[in-house]
C-alpha cells in the first residue's frame, strides 16, 4: 500500500448530508449481507464466482443501478457511492427485487480502487453523471483527470469498456481531450446505450433542454503508468 501522501486527498465528490427514511435504516440493518464493509482487498471471486465484474461509480438512489443489474444476471456489479440514504436505498431495492449480482459499497471510489480492487480485475466501469465541478478552480476534482484515468486503466482488463455520460457540455469537451491523450484508452462519443436506463440527473438536465453525451472506451493493451 502506498505511503500516505503529506497532503490531503483531492475528492472528486461533495459530502452530502441527508435524512434516512426509516426504510432505509431497516434496509442497512436487516440486508447487510448486500453492503460491503471491510476495507480489506477484495477478493472478487469469492463474491461474483466466474461472473465478469463492472464498477459503477456514483449511482444515487440506485433504481437504474439495480435495473442494469436486473437485466445482467450473468453479470457482477458492484457500486459505490459516497450517501447513506442512496445507499441503503439500493440495498432496499436488491431485497425487493431479488438480486443477488449486486453488492454495495459506502465509500470513495478512487480510494476503493487504489486499495481493494486487484489490477485487471474488472470487466468495466460505469460513471454516468458524474459532478461535473464547473467552476475552473475546481477541475482537478473531476473524476476524468489524467491520474485517475490511468488509475481505472490499472484496473480494468484489457477489451474491458468504461462508460461515461454527462449532461453538461463543458465537462463532455473535457472527457474527450483528456481521454484523447491516454493511449490505454480507445473510444469515444457514442449513442446512448440501450441497455442504459435514464437517470435522475439526466431527467433534471433534459427537463433543461441539454444534450446528453455518451461515451465509451476500451482497454488497449499498451501498459498503464499509475503505481
Amino acid at each position: 500500500m502506498p505511503a500516505e501522501s503529506e497532503h490531503p486527498r483531492i475528492r472528486t465528490f461533495k459530502p452530502r448530508r441527508g435524512r434516512i427514511t426509516e426504510r432505509q435504516a431497516r434496509a442497512l440493518e436487516e440486508h447487510s449481507p448486500f453492503l460491503i464493509t471491510t476495507s480489506n482487498p477484495l477478493e472478487l471471486p469469492k463474491i461474483f464466482g466466474a461472473k465478469e465484474v463492472i464498477l459503477e461509480i456514483g449511482f444515487g438512489t440506485g433504481v437504474t443501478t439495480a435495473a442494469m443489474a436486473a437485466a445482467q444476471p450473468d453479470h457482477g456489479f458492484l457500486a459505490i457511492d459516497v450517501h447513506t440514504p442512496g445507499v441503503g436505498d439500493l440495498i432496499a431495492r436488491i431485497h425487493e427485487e431479488g438480486l443477488t449480482n449486486l453488492y454495495v459499497i459506502e465509500g470513495d471510489a478512487i480510494e476503493l480502487l487504489e486499495h481493494q480492487i486487484a489490477p485487471a480485475s474488472l470487466s468495466g466501469i460505469r460513471s454516468f453523471f458524474p459532478d461535473p465541478w464547473p467552476k475552473a478552480r475546481h477541475h482537478k476534482r473531476r473524476l476524468v483527470q489524467p491520474e485517475r484515468i490511468q488509475l481505472m486503466a490499472s484496473r480494468v482488463r484489457t477489451g474491458g469498456s468504461w462508460n461515461i455520460a454527462t449532461d453538461w457540455e463543458p465537462y463532455a469537451e473535457h472527457i474527450e481531450e483528456m481521454m484523447a491523450t491516454q493511449a490505454q484508452w480507445v473510444g469515444g462519443k457514442i449513442d446512448r446505450p440501450s441497455w442504459r436506463p435514464v437517470t435522475h440527473y439526466e431527467s433534471i438536465g433534459l427537463s433543461h433542454d441539454r444534450v446528453i453525451n455518451d461515451f465509451q472506451y476500451q482497454r488497449t493493451e499498451t501498459p498503464h503508468t499509475h503505481i
